[in-house]
């Protein structure tokens, strides 16, 4: 399973108290024992503070990669009214950052945070296909309400959350108090409320404490004599003021020998009521101590050196600091209340709730028997020892387990209660295109499922079936109207048919069919004829980077460029879900973009089934003998179809001297040279008269040649994701057919097609034709296999119906993660909503989300400002070009810049000038997420100390920050540079350690670096990882000039003498004037 963890319980106004800590533990539990599932973290980003502090936490447990951030809309506390539209929209991002996420099981740490601060939580939609558990504290204002939900804000809001409770699917309670609770109170059932119970910090434990640090500790806390000590928080139920009227009922012997120490954070106002009521009941100065907050591991050292803790709390689901005290080995007692008593099983160690006598009994029992103390201690070691945080998170993952597998045996494929209206924008007979062909025999099969409209920009519809079953809708009709529709279905090919659905599937997202993955084509049409000028460079940026723009910008063939770069990914992003034909598609797609296979689904190209044909009557009718060998390659002749090495195999084979066999072209040559060389090697060859190119051919005629064909050899090279359709035309007429594994080919089952290497030589092809020739009963095998695969897996009715599973999903999906984001905070309401909120709303969901390949982001600043022609300018620019032309596997190169004043800025157009380009790009502001690599590359400290809290911000959401360090000299040797320019490089030096690394250029700089970070920066040395390299040349080179002798070299500028030259600045560290 892949199970998130909500963490947000540990970063909010509960960090520090028990919900934060167990939270924390809980999770570091469930990923020490997760055993073969994944475990994700999901943070808000909204909280710097407890991010870093997570991530540190985790860093031996999981891999940074799993710990996300999210970013909220802030502020979002809801009892502020001001905030309810933030709140309502960060929710909505945060359930579909998990949904991004994929999780089969969403765990949420806390429900019940959000009132006072900014985190946003809740159980994701039931529809959502996420399973979620949550941890169930307590109930306590559901108890007493009159103390908690007097606010009728707070109110409806606990009883919002208590609802979302309801609908989660699994409580793991960490009592079983707290268990019997949710079932008693809240009707959970049964089995769905499990109790997992609750551990503590492992650093609560039995220490040695020496006289002097007791002494040292105790006087720093104002204690001066053995303390009776409670901690756990002031508020009405810990019953506080009762244990301090208990305290002042000890006898006066008693008191005179203890102090009673209240340890926990206490604000003014409660101290000043406190200490009013000691000095009512009778407690002089002195005698009750309130510590305020203490560090966690003072508070070890306190539960050591106490002789009595007490826990008055009427209600607790648990009890951590009983707990924790045991643990440390302190006699304990606690109230006969709530989750209490599943901690404290010595009799002597309970006494009633809410009598203020009976505490005051039982603190003084204690405090006089030695003995008494002694064995409250044996048997707290003893009950502490049952507890564990392995053995919690053990009985949540088993829970886990179960309900995941409880709903994987439920799952049925769901159908939408109502047909929905589907817009089917696609070419349609009579247009001149497969796709159009395609269309028009899914069409009935798909109306099957939904309420079919064709969206078509056409002026004729042939196809009788389409033109009497099918609304066929303009597409400014379909523009206007799109909201109207259920679900949309975009069919994209590399043609000109499909140049009007590029900003339909923009404006109106839907699932988009990859006919072709290449759409350079189309792509560039749009382009160079005006249409749409520039998109085609914008497009080649987006999905290819600088290398492919600067490609168009200086090719000397646009052609080559079209071939070269798919162009496709506009389209793949625009859409909610991909449909391709093959897994090659999905190949090209990881490739070229990294792109998730969760978001694409395989749909075999569809064939009506041929019924059995007369292939000697189908000879007949083409004028060839009955007997003869047909030989057929079906198609375009082209390149890309290496017809001409059909004909140098056939030319080898005895097919060419056997009068029986003839090898038929069906199809329209190519052109231009390629044509012309085709052309020549069949005249070339032997049994010339016996070869022909049909040309172009009507579709009776076409299939005519389909029916007659004894074998067939379709051969593909530099595949672009397409399907041949010819193949499967070849298969579905019983044609023994042979193929090379290129592309989608090469997934071909062997037993239907005879499938040659992809990268195959002539002499594989004739064997093939030979044994195929002289193997009647091995041909017929193929024929028949072939049909029978056709008819199983490629039957319209099968297609529609994966093609609705396909929609289905992805809509399904699309409502709850990024995709169906901008509908959902719509549904909210905007009209109303000032634009700094939804540029708020637009940066939070910037930072939650990304897609595709990572970006490595190249601080060039200084050079985009100006080049100083400097070595640390000339090693930047060395470095920037060569990551340009090289980018690092999985990277996208991304030059970015800022001013002192202006924040982080993509550095297009300097880029493309550096690069000898056409600098027609735009600069706009950078995005950036999680696995991002940001490196400082230029020096400009003014800039970097501007934008300090930037790379902590990108750190937040998991970009990598790293600079390049090229010396420490203005530190070193203050005295030869400009008054000032040491503080500054400190300044410059803090900023980078404070970061992930420093890139040193070289050993001796590394090892300056480290003892800089060593005396200024000492915390960040185990964290701050210093590395180095060496720093490149170029030279140029050549011969001599000519004429010149070699021995001229040592008089460079002619004048008889010895020369030294000195290469670099000219600056008083160099030492100009002592050479």
């Amino acid at each position: 399973m892949r199970i998130v963890i909500d963490l947000q319980g540990a970063q909010g106004t509960n960090r520090d108290r028990g919900i934060g800590r167990y939270s924390m533990l809980f999770a570091r539990a469930l990923a020490r024992n997760a055993g073969k599932h994944e475990i994700f973290l999901a943070l808000n980003g909204s909280y710097p503070e407890s991010t870093d502090a997570i991530r540190a936490a985790f860093r031996d447990l999981l891999p940074t990669e799993n710990i996300k951030v999210w970013s909220a809309i802030v502020p979002s506390a809801v009892r502020e009214p001001g905030n309810q539209w933030r709140a309502l929209a960060s929710r909505k991002v945060r359930d579909a950052f998990l949904a991004h996420l994929r999780p089969d099981i969403v765990h949420v740490s806390s429900l019940f945070e959000g009132y006072v601060d900014n985190v946003i939580t809740g159980v994701p939609s039931a529809d959502a296909g996420m399973l979620t558990s949550v941890t169930l504290y307590d109930l306590i204002p559901r108890v007493y309400p009159e103390h908690y939900l007097a606010d009728p804000t707070m109110r409806q809001w606990y009883g919002e959350r208590i609802e979302e409770l309801r609908r989660a699917h699994l409580c793991l309670a960490i009592s079983e108090y707290s268990r019997r609770e949710g079932i008693d109170l809240l009707g959970l059932p049964e089995d769905k409320a499990v109790n997992v119970s609750s551990d503590v910090d492992p650093m609560f434990g039995q220490i040695t404490v020496t006289p002097e640090m007791r002494s040292e500790l105790m006087s720093r806390y104002g204690l001066r004599r053995d303390f009776v000590m409670y901690t756990g928080g002031i508020e009405w139920r810990k019953n506080v003021d009762g244990l301090i009227r208990a305290f002042a009922m000890l006898p006066e012997a008693l008191r005179e020998k203890h102090q009673l120490a209240v340890v926990c954070a206490i604000d003014a106002a409660a101290k000043h009521r406190l200490s009013s009521l000691a000095r009512e009941s009778g407690l002089g100065d002195g005698e009750v101590v309130f510590t305020g907050f203490v560090p966690e591991q003072d508070l070890v050292t306190l539960y050591n050196c106490c002789k009595l803790f007490v826990f008055p709390s009427w209600h607790e689901g648990f009890g951590l600091p009983v707990l924790e005290a045991m643990r440390c080995g302190a006699p304990v007692i606690a109230a006969r209340a709530a989750g209490l008593v599943e901690l404290v099983k010595e009799e002597e160690g309970l006494f009633a709730s809410r009598s203020d006598p009976a505490m005051a009994q039982a603190m003084a029992r204690v405090l006089d028997s030695d003995e008494l103390r002694r064995c409250l201690v044996r048997g707290g070691v003893e009950r502490a020892s049952a507890f564990s945080w392995d053995g919690t998170a053990q009985r949540s993952l088993g829970a886990m387990e179960m309900l995941h597998a409880e709903q994987r045996a439920c799952q049925r494929p769901t159908r939408a209660a109502s047909r929905q209206r589907l817009a089917y924008v696609s070419p349609v007979p009579p247009l001149h295109t497969g796709i159009a062909d395609y269309s028009a025999e899914l069409l009935p099969h798909l109306a099957h499922y939904y309420d079919v409209e064709v969206i078509s920009d056409q002026d004729e519809v042939s196809d009788a079936w389409i033109a009497n079953n099918c609304p066929i809708r303009a597409v400014e009709s379909f523009r206007r109207n799109a909201n109207s529709f259920d679900r949309v279905l975009y069919h994209f090919g590399n043609s000109e048919f499909h140049q009007h659905m590029f900003e339909l599937a923009e404006q109106a997202p839907g699932v988009v069919v990859m006919h072709d993955f290449f759409l350079s084509g189309i792509v560039a049409h749009r382009d160079l004829l005006g249409s749409h000028a520039g998109s085609w460079l914008g497009e080649l940026y987006r999905s290819h980077g600088y290398g492919a723009a600067v490609e168009r910008t200086t090719a000397k063939d646009c052609a080559d460029v079209i071939w070269k770069y798919p162009c496709s990914l506009g389209v793949i992003e625009s859409g909610i879900g991909a449909i391709a034909h093959s897994n090659f598609s999905l190949t090209l797609a990881r490739h070229w973009y990294d792109s998730m296979p969760d978001r694409w689904a395989v749909i075999p190209h569809l064939r009506v089934a041929e019924g059995a044909s007369d292939r000697g009557a189908a000879k007949h009718r083409l004028g060839l003998e009955k007997d003869g060998i047909l030989v057929c390659a079906f198609g375009l002749l082209g390149p890309t179809k290496l017809n001409h090495r059909l004909v140098e195999a056939w030319a080898q084979s005895s097919l060419a001297r056997d009068a029986r066999c003839r090898l038929v072209f069906v199809g329209q040559n190519e052109n231009g040279g390629y044509g012309a060389r085709v052309r020549e090697a069949i005249g070339a060859s032997a049994g010339r008269e016996r070869i022909a190119i049909t040309g172009w051919v009507d579709r009776e005629t076409f299939r005519t040649y389909l029916a007659a064909a004894d074998i067939a050899v379709q051969l593909r090279t530099l595949s672009r994701g397409e399907t041949s359709g010819a193949v499967l035309d070849c298969m579905n007429h019983g044609v023994a057919t042979i193929v090379n594994a290129n592309g989608s080919q090469g997934e071909l089952d062997r037993d239907g097609v005879h499938v040659l290497p992809d990268e195959f030589v002539n002499s594989e092809l004739v064997a093939a034709l030979e044994e195929l020739l002289n193997d009647a009963e091995r041909r017929a095998a193929l024929g028949s296999s072939a049909r029978k695969l056709i008819q199983e897996r490629h039957d319209p009715e099968h297609c529609a119906k994966l093609y609705f599973d396909a929609i289905e999903r992805f809509y399904r999906e699309a409502r709850y993660d990024e995709r169906g984001l901008a509908r959902a905070v719509g549904s909210l309401g905007l009209a109303n909503i000032p634009d700094t909120e939804l540029h708020a709303l637009a940066r939070s969901v910037s930072r939650s989300f990304s897609a595709g390949r990572h970006q490595l982001l190249v601080d060039v600043s200084e050079l985009v400002c100006r080049d100083r022609k400097s070595g640390i300018q000339r090693v930047v620019r060395k470095v920037l070009g060569e990551w340009l032309r090289n980018p690092p596997e999985g990277f996208r190169v991304e030059p970015v810049y800022a001013t002192p004043d202006q924040g982080y800025r993509y550095a297009r157009r300097f880029t493309m000038d550096f690069l000898g380009a056409s600098p027609s790009l735009r600069d706009e502001p950078i995005d950036y997420a999680h696995g991002d690599v940001f490196v400082g590359l230029d020096l400009q400290p003014q800039v970097v100390t501007a934008h300090r809290h930037s790379y902590q911000e990108m750190r937040r959401y998991g970009v990598r920050v790293a600079f390049v360090t090229y010396d420490l000299l203005c530190i070193t040797h203050p005295e030869c540079f400009f008054p000032g320019a040491a503080e500054g490089i400190s300044r410059w030096l803090e900023i980078v350690a404070e970061n992930d690394a420093a890139i040193c250029i070289s050993r001796s700089v590394a090892d300056e670096l480290r003892s800089w970070v060593e005396i200024h920066a000492p915390k960040r040395q185990a964290d701050l990882a210093i590395e180095w390299f060496h720093l490149g040349a170029d030279f140029l080179t050549g011969g001599t000039s000519e004429g010149r002798r070699d021995s001229d070299a040592s008089d460079p500028i002619g004048t008889g003498c010895k020369t030294f030259l000195m290469v670099g600045t000219i600056e008083p560290r160099k030492c100009h004037v002592q050479v």
